[in-house]
């Protein structure tokens, strides 16, 4: 697939304000050890830090598997001779440890159809939606100690947009198919955030601006007003998400007239998505706190040859460069940093020198800045990919440079902290509830069932009690049936075994009034 364009006219206007910039050292790197895992509950921030539940620094270090924002409507390699758990074990097997899955809003439509489907080597695929399928990665990916963040990457799969709505695809829809998505993984910590559009640019040339802007106060073209009307509505029905926000192209949100004559009144324009230059001046205010990651996109020569890679100083020019973009917001200790999308062919040496700059620049363990690699897919046509056309053999030569910085997954599914324990039980198990909203007629929570046996649950069956009146609407992490007040789990047919001292955790929403399970209890043994 070749790759949407980033960059237009208004880079060829920033020439001149990047040909000054005063050139920096490389960053000193952060030499603290890394250690595995993503942490466990949800996330949370603090200063420039991504935390976890239990106030642990996590690193999100992860890729991007793209292709449910094209005209497929799911994952790009579902064709290849291996399976989708395959590919997403080999991501694991390599170090990373989220995954960012860019999707478009016709991706979730009650009648979309996912297509570019090997029925041999995934036959479990076949007649699944696209949202079906990605309940099953996601579900995976959990399993493997992963976490996942959902990127609205398009309105439509014909392409990507400046602003976040189009005729076709107005605001309310954006916001709409967000709170679903928020809803629909409520209570699934595998899931851990929206980056809220992919890449908003400028359009028009100034002084006739079309595009997104950065604190102009349109709210038409303000991508941080957008950005806060989005999240806070995303908030409202899932208050533990993450919400990334990407920076603009230029902050006018218009190109510069580069014929005028006068340099003076060029902008200073960075890559799609990738200038945050003006979040400092005008933050993101979100309703809750702690849930703020910015999120900028960085290329190479592979995507557009920009200015400052052939400056007489490079590469010691490029740490002010990123600095000036996004990089002091970390440094700043404003907001933490999760580099959705960087990549490059490495064809040109340049990009060689780029990416090693780059990465070094993020720091290395935990307390370094997060970021997801564009892309697992090698049909990216301006990057390639971390794998080969055969989506198996590995590009050595980028995985090289990347694998310092790579923060392994733990060996585990992630696990909910929860926080009203329901009982201890005198058989083998012991569960815990966490109610994570509630509204008029209906909740949503998780109950986490731990073996605290001295063998494995092998297949495990969870049963509890509800309330007269009150039905599951949706659940995940096993397969849910409920037979009046009884509900009963069965474990996922890909990972039927509970191990001794592990736990699983329920998620569902329910209609009725928010009421803790009672009489839990595993393959018959009562928890509670």
């Amino acid at each position: 697939m070749k790759r949407h364009n980033r960059i237009a006219g208004a880079v060829l206007a920033a020439a001149v304000a990047v040909s000054g910039v005063v050139a920096a050292g490389a960053a000193g790197q952060v030499t603290a050890a890394a250690a595995g895992g993503t942490g466990t509950g949800y996330l949370h921030t603090s200063g420039s830090k991504i935390l976890d539940s239990t106030g642990a620094t996590v690193r999100l270090t992860g890729i991007n598997w793209f292709g449910m924002e094209t005209d497929n409507k799911t994952f790009h390699g579902l064709w290849a001779s291996r399976t989708w758990r395959q590919q997403l074990d080999q991501m694991a097997q390599l170090g990373y440890n989220t995954l960012r899955i860019p999707f478009s809003n016709d991706a979730l439509k009650a009648d979309a159809k996912a297509t570019g489907i090997n029925d041999y080597t995934n036959p479990d695929l076949i007649g699944l939606s696209p949202l079906q399928i990605l309940d099953k990665v996601i579900d995976h990916v959990g399993q493997k100690g992963m976490r996942v963040i959902l990127d609205r990457h398009r309105p439509t799969s014909a392409g990507q947009t400046a602003l976040w709505y189009t005729a076709g695809v107005p605001e309310s829809t954006w916001i709409n198919d967000w709170k679903m998505l928020a809803q629909r993984y409520a209570g699934n910590t595998t899931v851990i955030g929206a980056d809220l559009h992919n890449e908003p640019h400028a359009e028009g040339t100034n002084p006739a601006a079309t595009g997104a802007c950065w604190g102009c106060g349109d709210t038409a073209r303000d991508w941080r007003l957008a950005a806060e009307r989005a999240g806070n509505a995303i908030l409202a029905v899932q208050p533990n998400w993450l919400i990334f926000v990407e920076g603009v192209s230029c902050p006018s949100g218009g190109l510069s007239n580069v014929w005028d004559g006068d340099p003076t009144n060029d902008e200073d324009c960075g890559w799609w998505g990738g200038n945050l230059s003006r979040a400092g001046q005008f933050p993101v205010r979100l309703s809750v706190p702690g849930r703020l990651v910015y999120s900028p996109h960085e290329y190479a020569t592979s995507v557009y040859d920009q200015p400052w890679f052939s400056a007489p100083d490079y590469p010691a020019n490029m740490p002010a460069i990123w600095d000036r973009y996004w990089g002091y917001l970390y440094k700043q200790d404003i907001a933490p940093i999760m580099m959705g999308e960087f990549g490059t062919t490495l064809a040109n040496p340049v990009d060689k020198v780029w990416l090693e700059n780059l990465m070094a620049h993020t720091g290395t363990g935990v307390t370094g800045m997060s970021f997801t690699y564009w892309s697992w897919n090698p049909n990216s046509g301006d990057t390639g990919g971390i794998v080969g056309d055969d989506w198996t053999t590995v590009n050595q030569a980028k995985q090289s440079v990347l694998q310092p910085y790579l923060v392994p997954p733990a060996s585990g599914p992630v696990t909910t902290t929860t926080t009203t324990t329901t009982g201890g039980g005198t058989g083998g198990c012991r569960s815990a509830w966490k109610l994570d909203n509630s509204w008029q007629g209906g909740f949503q929570g998780a109950l986490t069932v731990t073996n605290t046996a001295s063998s494995a649950a092998n297949p495990w069956t969870v049963t509890f009690s509800l309330p007269a009146g009150t039905t599951i609407v949706n659940g995940w992490n096993g397969t849910f049936s409920q037979s009046g007040t009884t509900v009963t789990v069965t474990a996922p047919a890909h990972s039927p075994s509970l191990a001794a001292g592990a736990a699983v955790s329920l998620g569902f929403t329910a209609n009725g009034t928010a009421s803790a399970p009672t009489a839990v209890a595993l393959n018959r043994s009562a928890c509670a």
